[in-house]
């Protein structure tokens, strides 16, 4: 008997299929094909749109990085002329207030330009001559040795976040 289910089972599974019970549908097939076709097509839109995204912000920090270093480019000559004023400074006005607040400023100036990234390029006497830091301007014909060194700074170099922005004009010399 129970022979007879099962065969019955089998025959009743066999009159399903040869109806179409078990086929797909048509319509099913294409809205799985079209469902596949729009998340592969949302897939490529959100990759396309995660490339845009990051060319946006890779451009607004190259224009701000330009806009930077165009303004502190501006500040370097005023900067240098500040320092010559206080370099020249007479002995007897050494004391007088508003000489002290022209120093005081300056100090101020190179505080905050620091925070912003810009550094002065070491030029100081007897330091090894580096040509990417430094453009040697003179060179002292009578030194003796084997390493290229600084004997004077003309007009200081500066980087901004490790870039340099002006190289410093020095007079080299050997040792």
């Amino acid at each position: 008997m129970e022979e007879n289910n099962v065969l019955k089972n089998q025959d009743s599974v066999k009159d399903k299929k040869q109806s179409g019970f078990f086929k797909k549908d048509s319509k099913c097939e294409k809205l799985q094909a079209e469902n596949s076709e729009l998340k592969n097509d949302l897939q490529r839109t959100r990759a396309d749109f995660e490339n845009y995204r990051k060319n946006v912000e890779g451009r607004i920090s190259n224009a701000q990085n330009l806009g930077e270093k165009k303004a502190i480019l501006a500040l370097i000559p005023m900067i240098d002329d500040i320092e010559r004023a206080i370099s020249h400074l007479p002995t007897e006005l050494a004391e007088n207030s508003w000489a002290q607040n022209v120093v005081k400023m300056s100090k101020n100036l190179e505080k905050n330009l620091s925070k912003l990234g810009v550094e002065k390029i070491n030029s100081s006497k007897g330091v090894t001559f580096n040509p990417e830091l430094h453009e040697a301007i003179q060179f002292d014909e009578e030194s003796e040795g084997e390493e290229e060194i600084i004997v004077e700074e003309l007009r200081a170099g500066y980087t901004l976040k490790g870039e340099v922005l002006r190289a410093a004009m020095v007079k080299v010399g050997r040792k």
